[in-house]
């Protein structure tokens, strides 16, 4: 008799290595996965031989499914195959929409569990020697997205220019010289700015810099999603940031770009 469960499980934010055991042991045993455009595609190998594995992701500009299309298909898939996982990257309950697809499930009677993953909002900024708090410099972080889901900038960008935290904004490259603009008008043109792309994996990249001149250092470095970006004086902390400093007082154009 089939039990038809949807499994929610975090990918984390793209090194393989950086997923739970209990991850791993859920994508084994699922009989149907269905994997976004920000897994690792390389842990797909711990699918069974028999499970059904399909992309269903969704980035900035490109859609596969839409939103109903795949919780209408994590539903046809629990009722007839049994164990569904929603493979996410990063964290499902971190911007992941977990929450539209576990109501679907749970309307059609299908049982739903969460297996966290790790965040890239905290992830990246680490595999970069960036810590989100230090004493002496802050006490907090926000994590935000760039947009709403109208496509305009998060009021909460705004409340984040204000305070001393530190400030992690995801899905907001295509919004990075407006974002930067709302903190200079806070008075924070000086403050270091990181933007690190393709975090945690053998493709990542990271700029340095500050709000005033961010923007230009990422169009010369050519980045592009999938970042994030981290504004807050602990981004200092970054082993080149001195270095940065003194590129920038001898050739002001100059980017500080870590990685290929």
């Amino acid at each position: 008799m089939i039990q038809p469960l949807l499994s929610l499980v975090g990918a984390g934010p793209g090194n393989a290595d950086l997923i739970t055991i209990k991850a791993v042991k859920t994508l084994q045993a699922a009989d149907v996965i269905l994997y976004d455009a920000l897994a690792n595609v390389s842990l797909l190998e711990y699918a069974s031989p028999k499970a059904i594995v399909q992309f269903v992701g969704k980035r900035y500009g490109c859609h596969a499914l839409s939103q109903q299309e795949i919780n209408q298909l994590i539903v046809e898939s629990a009722l007839k195959y049994g164990r569904v996982v929603r493979l996410k990257g990063g964290d499902p309950f971190v911007f992941g929409r977990a929450q539209e697809e576990i109501d679907a499930a749970r309307a059609h009677g299908i049982a739903v569990e969460v297996v966290p993953g790790i965040s890239s909002a905290i992830a990246v900024p680490a595999s970069q020697m960036i810590p989100l708090t230090c004493r002496g410099i802050n006490e907090s972080f926000w994590v935000t997205t760039g947009t709403t889901q109208s496509g305009d900038i998060s009021n909460d960008i705004k409340l984040a220019a204000q305070s001393t935290a530190t400030v992690v904004i995801l899905m907001a490259m295509s919004k990075l010289e407006i974002i930067m603009d709302i903190f200079n008008k806070y008075g924070k043109a000086d403050t270091p700015v990181a933007i690190i792309q393709d975090g945690t994996t053998e493709h990542e990249k990271c700029v340095i810099g500050t709000v005033k001149d961010i923007a230009f250092r990422a169009q010369y470095a050519g980045l592009s999603n999938p970042a994030i970006i981290i504004v807050g004086e602990v981004v200092a902390l970054h082993p080149s940031f001195l270095t940065l400093t003194v590129a920038a007082i001898a050739q002001p154009s100059q980017a500080i770009v870590e990685g290929d």
